[in-house]
């Protein structure tokens, strides 16, 4: 599948016109206290602003925000390749600007109050006939590419995953990353499970799901961020409204949903 990444100004032109502010604010909702986001400037693609270069591998967090507005402003002014949101929730995200902790210790903070279940699903994880396993595409450097057989096995693994967490689960999203899917689960006893619970679930998911395991287990808790640009393939990450047929349907190269203006004008 043909895509490429996305250059500065691209960056530059989908966070000043197409970053649906509207729709973020409304998937934010209520939780805007217990809520932190995340940037990485440049560090699978190498584009990144020469004054933030030094800050190209890190991930910058944004745990000081009042409104969209304010999430709009820091990817102008660092015009990231990636956006992200922080699984965790928080009593009062306020409380962690004053904090050095991160990883591990934020789970054993008092102001730390569940973290949302997700799984992650990534066409290098799909074992293919044409392109070989995972390893095999490490070792040819095609760990970002990917074809449509995988990607319409993904689809279909996506589908199958949500049909089965909806027999224990209610609140179930499933967003388009710009390369595959995550599916997240909202219900409050699934923020409510241990890590080792999460770990069992990984394990098991993990031997029947193209998933990243270490995202499920909860050792990466960042989540790419819905309506933003996903600029290692410039692509938008959109949330499927459409319910499972429609996800069955969507292709990326052809929805305009997901095609960042620039590409069509480029």
């Amino acid at each position: 599948m043909r895509m490429r990444p996305s250059t500065l100004d691209e960056r530059r032109r989908f966070y000043e016109k197409e970053f649906d502010t509207r729709s973020l604010r409304a998937w934010i909702g209520p939780r805007s206290r217990h809520m932190k986001f995340a940037m990485i400037m440049g560090r699978h693609t190498g584009i990144v602003m020469e004054d933030r270069a030094a800050d190209k591998d890190d991930v910058v967090v944004i745990d000081s925000w009042r409104s969209v507005s304010d999430l709009r402003r820091y990817a102008l002014s660092y015009l990231p390749e990636s956006m992200y949101y922080d699984r965790n929730r928080y009593e009062d995200v306020s409380v962690c600007a004053d904090c050095d902790e991160s990883g591990p210790a934020c789970a054993r903070c008092t102001n730390f109050s569940g973290q949302q279940l997700a799984f992650d699903l990534d066409p290098e994880n799909v074992d293919c006939p044409y392109h070989g396993h995972i390893g095999d595409k490490v070792s040819r450097g095609r760990v970002w590419a990917f074809c449509m057989y995988e990607f319409k096995e993904l689809r279909r693994q996506t589908a199958e995953l949500v049909r089965e967490l909806s027999d224990e689960y209610s609140r179930i999203s499933v967003v388009y990353s710009g390369r595959g899917f995550h599916v997240v689960v909202d219900d409050e006893e699934a923020y409510q499970l241990s890590r080792r619970a999460r770990a069992r679930i990984a394990k098991a998911i993990g031997r029947r799901f193209a998933i990243d395991e270490w995202v499920t287990s909860g050792e990466s808790r960042l989540m790419r961020l819905p309506y933003s640009l996903n600029g290692l393939v410039s692509r938008k990450c959109i949330i499927m409204k459409g319910g499972v047929r429609d996800l069955m349907g969507f292709d990326p190269r052809t929805s305009r949903e997901v095609i960042p203006a620039f590409i069509g004008s480029a």
